[in-house]
C-alpha cells in the first residue's frame, strides 16, 4: 500500500514555511512582542482549520469555539504572556443564527477556561469564497515571563494532549475518506469517528501560569501544526532529546494504519498524544510535575543535550 503523506492529502508544511519567511522578509518581522509604557504586550492570532468541515459533517459546533480559543490562548503561554482578551471572526457561506449561537457556546466554554474576556468580533457572508463557515481568532496577552537559557540536562516535561486537537485534519480526513469511512460510522476502539475528530484541543493555562509563578520555566512549546518540530522552535542551538514519549491515542494509530502513513510524517504532523511541552531545570521537575499533574497528565519525556533538533530516541527519529 503507498504511503500517505500530509503533502499527499494536499498541505505541504515545508512550502507553508517558505510563505511565512517570505511575509517575514517583506513586513521585516523583527520582534514578537511589543511594549507600551513599560509593559510588554503580544498578539496571537489562528483559526481551526478543516476541522469545521467535520463539524458541519455532524452538525454539532458547540465545541470548535474552543478549539479557536485553545489555539491562540495556548500560543500566548508560548511567548511568556498570560492571556487577557479575543476577538473572533466567524465567516459564512450564508449567515445562520442557530449555528452561529452553537459556535458561540464553545468560544464562552473556552474563554471561560481559559480565564480570558472576547471583547468583540467579526462576521462576513462570503458566499463566493467559503463552503460552510470558517472560524478564527486573535488573542490578546501581557508578557509575565522571560524564559532563560536552557542548558544540558534541563528536563523536558510533556502535557498530555486531548486528541487530534486541531491540526493534521486534512490527512486525517482524507485517510478515512479513501477507506470509505464516513464521520458517521463507528471504530471500536475510539467510537463514532466524527465525534473522536470533535474533541476539543486542551487549554493549558491555568497549569501553566501556576508553574511559572513556581518554577523557573525556561521555554514552552505547543506541539501544532509541524508535530514535534515546535520544539525546535524554543531554541535551535540544542537538541532535544525524547527517549519517553507520550503513548499515541488510538485514533493516532487508527490513522497511521489506515493511511500506512510513516513514524516520521505522523510526528511532523499531528501531537501524538503531547500537547504542549515545557523545559525546566532537573533540580525542580519533580515540583513542576506536581504541580502540572493537578489538571493535565503530565510526565518527563526527555532532556536538553548538545547538538540540534528533536530525537525520537525510541523510534530513531531526528527531526529538524
Amino acid at each position: 500500500m503507498e504511503e500517505f503523506t500530509y503533502a499527499k492529502a494536499g498541505v505541504d508544511i515545508k512550502k507553508e514555511e517558505d510563505v511565512v519567511s517570505a511575509i517575514l522578509n517583506v513586513v521585516e518581522f523583527e520582534e514578537e512582542k511589543v511594549e507600551v509604557e513599560g509593559k510588554k504586550f503580544v498578539l496571537c492570532t489562528d483559526g481551526v482549520g478543516s476541522k469545521v468541515i467535520v463539524a458541519n459533517e455532524m452538525k454539532k459546533w458547540d465545541t470548535i469555539g474552543i478549539d479557536c480559543i485553545a489555539m491562540n490562548a495556548n500560543d500566548c503561554l508560548v511567548l511568556g504572556a498570560k492571556p487577557l482578551a479575543f476577538v473572533d471572526y466567524l465567516a459564512m457561506e450564508k449567515m445562520d443564527v442557530e449555528k452561529a449561537k452553537e459556535i458561540a457556546k464553545g468560544l464562552k466554554k473556552g474563554a471561560d477556561e481559559a480565564g480570558i474576556k472576547i471583547i468583540g468580533g467579526e462576521t462576513a457572508t462570503l458566499p463566493e469564497i467559503i463552503k460552510g463557515f470558517d472560524l478564527a481568532g486573535t488573542c490578546l496577552g501581557i508578557v509575565e515571563k522571560e524564559f532563560k537559557e536552557m542548558r544540558e540536562g534541563d528536563v523536558i516535561i510533556g502535557l498530555r494532549s486531548s486528541g487530534l486537537h486541531s491540526n493534521g485534519y486534512t490527512l486525517a480526513r482524507k485517510v478515512f475518506k479513501n477507506h470509505g469511512y464516513s464521520f458517521h460510522d463507528e471504530i471500536e476502539e475510539i467510537g463514532v469517528i466524527g465525534y473522536e475528530l470533535l474533541k476539543p484541543t486542551k487549554i493549558y493555562v491555568k497549569e501553566i501560569l501556576e508553574l511559572w509563578k513556581n518554577v523557573e520555566v525556561k521555554g514552552i512549546a505547543h506541539i501544532t501544526g509541524g508535530g514535534l518540530k515546535k520544539l525546535y522552535r524554543i531554541r535551535k542551538n540544542v537538541c532535544f532529546y525524547l527517549d519517553d514519549i507520550f503513548e499515541p491515542q488510538p485514533i493516532f494509530k487508527i490513522i497511521q494504519k489506515l493511511g500506512n502513513v510513516s513514524n516520521e510524517e505522523m510526528y511532523r504532523t499531528f501531537n501524538m498524544g503531547m500537547g504542549m511541552a515545557v523545559v525546566v531545570e532537573k533540580r525542580e521537575a519533580d515540583e513542576a510535575l506536581q504541580i502540572l499533574n493537578k489538571y493535565t497528565e503530565a510526565k518527563i519525556v526527555g532532556k536538553i543535550k548538545e547538538g540540534k533538533g528533536v530525537e525520537v530516541a525510541k523510534l530513531g527519529l531526528k527531526i529538524m
